[in-house]
């Protein structure tokens, strides 16, 4: 028989001594547990003074939990709301007699909300019952010409939520039991608006849940972006060491003429301000003849060397390429929830150090990497909604509209995560555009797995957490009022995995995270390329399994058609982290150069 486990703290005991107008009482008992499920039963007690002839127990389970068989009742249900009657020999209880029945069943829901014939199970009266809360605002997957699939976090409700009706532009088109739905028959190249509201067992309706507008794909809406497509790569300061990458290096892979922009990372954000980041990399390194990018030899006393000198000589080679300075990232993220208290002081010196006169031929702007405003990264921020709509306003006005402002954002499309926290839409009017990181969803962080892809580009079935996929991302963006026109998606350079993996498949086990050249977890694509080849596809990215280690990456295959569905989405372009991780001859920018052509 199938059964369902319910957990000791979850069990009902809802019998009371006093009787009451009711004269039943209703207690649930958990008889037995053997790991997989465990058997139930309901004990129905005359506390009344005359006999009764009949009894009905009723009680709601969250969805998803179920009764499978059942004796010594005719057990039904409506939706989350179970109902036990007696059978013909078992109906008649005398005063003080009792009688039970008991039924096996599948899921992890405990019961509550029972009554004994119409009264609560406890004797008492029967409780209030309030009408459900708002489920969670809908996101949207799987959009198409002419279709997409909703879907939404539960509402709540003390004695069960029923079912969802889904409304489009006001107008109700389904009632389901789940938290998604599926709506086709649309047309290509529309804008639909989507709200949802619960129902409990009693058919209360709650409050409407929060609107998502989402435009299908197709019907020639999302014009090209004007200017062409953005190429962006991260070029570290930091590369210069360990990685011994250079400014050079983008010349001798070919990957300088297959890009548009560079975002020159990081530039430190403390006290409030900002900051240059690494002094010897960054302006200081002195480059012979041969690694540097003219040929030309640094001097000891000339003024600016490093990094930013190099990348002055690429753009005299490529006058094409615009540079932005971009501060923060993941370890210097902390320091904005201080700069967000005076945006105003904070554009003036960084439009100081980007406009110092030693280097202001170099940058063409300012890019700003603030894991996360509102929300929590290395460190937590609470500096409120606004504070990064405030801070790229500050920055606008200072740097005025000749130069480019931009921002990297997180990607989690999920329901009341780090994209509800701040306020994008109202920041996106003062950014040229947005990268957005649509990487890092997954990895060894959740040491034990289950491994999954840290890039996929849709959901799939079995992905551990709804929402965290590059399609929710952009979707839910665009939901707020974002043009696409303003997003850029993005790819990494590199994989994440983990070891002691069985499975080949996604969604295995494992011990811990795959070993890496500089930190556990993680490893350049050009090391992958070779050590552990891809061995399969899912949601739009590669993975691999060579030995125990399991590892989930792009190759020029995936990034072709991350950068077939960027187009079909009107999107501005993509961007990379980082050049590094590429091979000698740059065969991953030049996947989403040809692919964005």
């Amino acid at each position: 028989m199938a059964a369902f486990a319910l957990p000791a703290a979850g069990l009902v005991a809802l019998a009371g001594p006093a009787q009451a107008a009711g004269s039943a009482t209703a207690t649930y008992t958990k008889v037995s547990d053997w790991g997989s499920g465990f058997e139930g039963k309901w004990t129905v007690k005359n506390t009344g003074t005359t006999t009764l002839t009949s009894w009905t127990v009723e009680w709601d389970y969250p969805s998803g939990t179920t009764v499978t068989s059942a004796w010594d009742a005719t057990v039904t249900s409506s939706g989350t709301h179970w109902t036990g009657k007696n059978v013909g020999w078992n109906g008649t209880l005398s005063p003080g007699a009792t009688i039970s029945f008991g039924f096996n069943g599948a899921g992890p829901g405990s019961p509550s909300g029972c009554k004994i014939n119409g009264a609560s199970c406890d004797g008492g009266t029967t409780p209030t019952d309030s009408p459900p809360s708002a489920p969670g605002t809908p996101t949207a997957s799987g959009v198409t010409d002419t279709s997409l699939t909703l879907g939404w976090s539960a509402a709540t409700d003390d004695k069960g939520v029923k079912n969802y009706d889904v409304f489009r532009g006001g107008a109700k088109v389904a009632t389901v039991t789940g938290t998604s739905y599926s709506d086709s028959g649309l047309t290509k190249g529309t804008t639909y608006s989507y709200t949802v509201t619960a129902r409990d067992t009693a058919d209360q309706t709650g409050p409407s849940s929060g609107a998502l507008s989402v435009t299908t794909t197709g019907g020639g809406t999302t014009p090209p972006p004007a200017g062409g497509p953005v190429k962006l790569g991260y070029f570290t300061d930091w590369g210069v060491y360990q990685r011994n990458y250079h400014v050079k290096n983008l010349v001798t892979s070919g990957t300088a003429s297959k890009i548009t922009h560079i975002n020159y990372a990081f530039g430190n954000v403390t006290g409030g301000k900002c900051a240059i980041g690494d002094a010897y990399a960054d302006y200081q390194k002195t480059y012979d003849a041969a690694s540097s990018v003219d040929g030309t030899a640094d001097t000891w006393d000339q003024p600016v060397a490093g990094n930013i000198n190099q990348l002055r000589e690429l753009k005299k080679k490529y006058p094409g390429i615009k540079v932005l300075w971009s501060f923060g990232g993941w370890t210097w993220s902390g320091g904005f929830g201080q700069a967000a208290a005076n945006p105003a002081a904070f554009a003036d010196s960084c439009y100081s150090l980007v406009e110092d006169p030693r280097w202001a031929d170099v940058f063409d702007g300012i890019d700003i990497d603030w894991e996360y405003p509102n929300a929590c990264g290395l460190s937590c921020d609470t500096s409120g909604a606004a504070s990064l709509k405030n801070l790229l306003s500050a920055l606008r006005a200072k740097f005025g509209g000749s130069n480019l402002i931009t921002a990297a954002i997180s990607a989690d499309g999920s329901n009341g995560g780090k994209l509800d926290l701040a306020d994008y839409a109202g920041a996106a009017q003062y950014v040229d555009f947005y990268n957005v990181m649509t990487y890092d969803f997954f990895g060894a962080w959740d040491a034990k797995g289950p491994t999954a892809p840290h890039s996929p580009l849709t959901s799939y079935a079995g992905i551990p957490i709804a929402g965290f996929n590059s399609e929710a991302a952009i979707t839910k963006l665009k939901g707020k009022g974002i043009a696409g026109s303003k997003l850029n998606l993005g790819i990494g350079f590199y994989g994440r995995g983990w070891t002691g993996v069985t499975q080949d498949a996604p969604g295995g086990a494992a011990t811990g995270p795959a070993p890496g050249t500089y930190e556990q977890g993680i490893e350049d694509y050009k090391v992958l390329k070779g050590s552990c080849p891809a061995t399969g596809t899912i949601a739009g990215t590669a993975y691999a399994k060579c030995g125990s280690n399991w590892w989930s990456y792009d190759t020029p295959a995936t990034i072709a058609g991350k950068m077939t569905w960027t187009k079909q989405q009107g999107l501005r372009g993509a961007f990379f982290w980082e050049f590094s991780g590429d091979t000698t001859n740059g065969e991953l920018a030049n996947a989403i150069h040809t692919g964005l052509q």
